[in-house]
Order: C-alpha cells, then structure tokens, then sequence
C-alpha cells in the first residue's frame, strides 16, 4: 500500500488525501516532523517537505501538485483536472492562485504564526502577521464567493482539484477558527458540499495536541 508522509494541518497534504479519497485508492499515512530533519526521510525525499508519496515499488513522488497530477494519470475516474485545454488551464490556475497566492498572503500568516511556529519552537506568533492574514482572508473569500455564485464548481460544472486546493486551505483555517461564516454565505454552502465528500470526512476527524477545533469544525452541516 503506498504511504502518504504528511502532516495533519498542511494544506498541501490535506489537498493529496483528498484526491486520494476521490480516486478511492487505498494509502497509509506517516506523520513527518519535517522540521527534525529525519535521516531516513530526507533519504526518501532529499527536499525534506511534506507531502511524499512512496509508493509500493520503492519509488516516491514528492510534491503535491507532483502527486495529484500522477493521481490523475494512474486513475482516470474521476477526472480531478479537468476535460479539455481550457478546462484543464482553468483548474491549474486556481490550483496556483490557492497554493501560491492565497497560502503567501493568508495560510502563513495564520497557520504559519498559530501552528508551525508553535511546533517547531520558532518563538511566539507575530500578531501583525496574524491581521495581515485575516485582513487578506476576507478579500480572498470574497473571491471565492463571486466564483461559487457563477459556477457549479470553482472552476467550472464538475468538481476538480481547484476545490480540493481551496477547500485544503480553508480547513485548515476553519481548525482554527479564522474564518467568519456568516459573513459569507456563498462561501459556506460551497464548502458544506465540500465537507460532506466523503474523501474530506477524515480530515475532520484530525486532532493535533495542543490544538482544539471549534465545535462546528466537524459538524456537516455547520
């Protein structure tokens, strides 16, 4: 059985588990404390980030864009990137807009301050990171928003990796509690049909020490 390294709150990782629920391929995971710099893992994956994914025959892929994208080849069906040079075009560029837009200005100013800071004995939060990244959150949902009002998903009529990247993302943060649901409606019943995937159950059933979600993290129907 492949094993998924990973770790629990990494938006990046939570985007490769949920695209291995959708496919409904089987996989093991391991937590790696990247930060310890484990031998045997940097041996594995000489980047020394998370996710990797080993795979039974010995060979590993590293990097979540990497991993889903050899998800989509190997398994077919569904198809997470999308039908069609446009479409496929579509579901990448909000895959980019999540992972490299939205985690610069929001997830490392919130997740990066509260949690891996905490874990890695960085020192305490910065609080001025922490309202950039809540000032820069609401702009973001807002985005999100105009997008769920137009299509039947974020990137179009079918489900793609572009709601798994944003949903990866916004349940990360909703563990911690940033998000203000009632201020964004359209925003909330996308992430309800999210949530109620059963590729994204596990997630909600994550506990990390020294961390507790609030009571809706888990409710599917907040």
């Amino acid at each position: 059985m492949p094993i998924l390294h990973h770790l629990p709150l990494s938006p990046f990782c939570r985007k490769v588990r949920i695209a291995l629920g959708e496919k409904a391929l089987p996989f093991g995971l391991k937590e790696q404390r990247v930060w310890d710099r484990d031998r045997a893992y940097l041996a594995l994956n000489p980047a020394g980030m998370a996710p990797a994914l080993e795979l039974e025959d010995g060979g590993v892929i590293a990097d979540s864009n990497a991993i889903v994208e050899f998800l989509d080849e190997i398994a077919p069906d569904p198809p997470l990137i999308g039908d069609g040079p446009m479409q496929r075009a579509e579901t990448r560029r909000l895959i980019a807009w999540f992972d490299d837009k939205f985690n610069r200005e929001v997830t490392r100013h919130l997740y990066g301050e509260k949690v891996q800071k905490r874990l890695t004995g960085a020192g305490a939060p910065d609080s001025s990171a922490i309202r950039a990244g809540q000032s820069n959150l609401r702009h973001h949902l807002d985005y999100i928003a105009w997008l769920a009002a137009r299509r039947n998903w974020l990137a179009g009529d079918d489900f793609s990796l572009a709601d798994i990247a944003a949903a990866a993302h916004l349940s990360t943060l909703d563990f911690l509690d940033d998000i203000r649901w009632a201020d964004h409606d359209e925003v909330k019943l996308w992430y309800q049909r999210v949530k109620s995937r059963p590729s994204f159950r596990p997630l909600l059933a994550d506990r990390i020490i020294g961390f507790r979600a609030p009571a809706h993290y888990a409710d599917l129907d907040f």
